[in-house]
């Protein structure tokens, strides 16, 4: 049964320029502009009017678009919920610009060690966390560690909580790592690496979606019977000011928006697209966090019910809730 039937969040890709090399990333291998400031005003206004309530400014590394901080401000005056996630390579020089502005500041570390953090980034930036950490602190903000998981790094969860995140009064996300197109990152975790996300799943200030541990033992999304509600409950935009769907992973058309999201999203091509979400051959097996989280909270099926508990949780820590009601 659905029970929200409008999209509810937009990634919105500022660039898709990095100033790190993930391997489990392609993003920052494609040539990119910068949205323009003229461009995100407009299409924020119709957002609003579409329903979307979480604008996730994104990349690439968002925070390279020296307008960051005049776009957070707009989307929060705009009365939307605000959430970017850096490598914190800039956050030291932008910090003070941007306090105040993002509801959902993450801070991404894969590792308690230097040396095994900056392999995984392609860059050096563990210390640029740490020193993250303590400036957002100094100035009132309450970032969070998102810990991406891979088999390789999952027994390290209990250090970067007893030794980061707690003493800190930082939240930890667990984000499962996941495969898409041709970048291949090792998706399927372990029944023993599934169980070490759920025991820490279950500790205080940790988030994780049990939803996500419930697809994964379930094969994926499936095709005959989709699971996933990315082109319906999340909007895609392009650096190039393209409507992406039926999301950024897939990627099967890319529309330009011309001033005029509203109309765009609700045109018969668009709509044409939406009603296929889940079912593309591509999609069989998906797992993919960024759009399943979504996915579960506008369906009531298992997988909103695993993923409640987790959603209100994190929401009530953060102080959002009363926003997404």
């Amino acid at each position: 049964m659905r029970i929200y039937k409008k999209p509810v969040l937009c990634n919105y890709y500022v660039t898709y320029r990095c100033n790190a090399k993930c391997g489990f990333c392609d993003i920052w291998e494609r040539p990119s502009p910068y949205v323009g400031l003229e461009q995100v005003s407009k299409n924020l206004t119709d957002l609003k009017r579409l329903g979307v309530k979480v604008i996730d400014f994104t990349g690439g590394e968002p925070l390279l678009h020296r307008q960051m901080p005049d776009f957070l401000a707009l989307a929060k005056q705009m009365g939307f919920i605000t959430t970017l996630t850096t490598n914190a390579l800039l956050y030291p020089k932008y910090a003070q610009k941007l306090k105040g502005k993002i509801d959902m500041l993450h801070f991404s570390l894969d590792s308690p060690h230097r040396e095994a953090h900056d392999k995984s980034r392609g860059v050096k930036c563990f210390d640029f966390v740490i020193e993250s950490i303590q400036i957002a602190k100094s100035l009132g903000e309450r970032p969070d560690i998102l810990f991406t998981v891979f088999e390789e790094n999952c027994h390290e969860i209990g250090q970067v909580y007893r030794e980061i995140t707690q003493p800190n009064g930082l939240i930890l996300i667990l984000n499962p790592v996941f495969d898409y197109n041709d970048v291949k990152t090792g998706t399927g975790l372990s029944e023993v690496a599934l169980k070490t996300l759920l025991h820490w799943g279950h500790k205080k200030n940790i988030y994780l979606n049990e939803g996500f541990i419930a697809l994964r033992k379930d094969g994926g999304n499936h095709i005959d019977k989709p699971v996933c509600r990315a082109a319906s409950t999340t909007l895609v935009i392009s650096p190039e000011n393209e409507l992406v769907l039926p999301c950024y992973h897939l990627g099967i058309d890319a529309i330009p928006i011309e001033n005029n999201l509203y109309d765009l999203y609700q045109s018969p091509k668009v709509q044409q697209l939406v009603a296929l979400e889940g079912r593309y051959p591509a999609c069989e097996g998906c797992v993919i966090n960024c759009y399943m989280q979504p996915s579960f909270a506008v369906e009531v099926n298992k997988y909103f019910w695993k993923s409640l508990p987790s959603t209100l949780k994190y929401n009530y820590l953060k102080g959002t809730w009363k926003q997404l009601r």
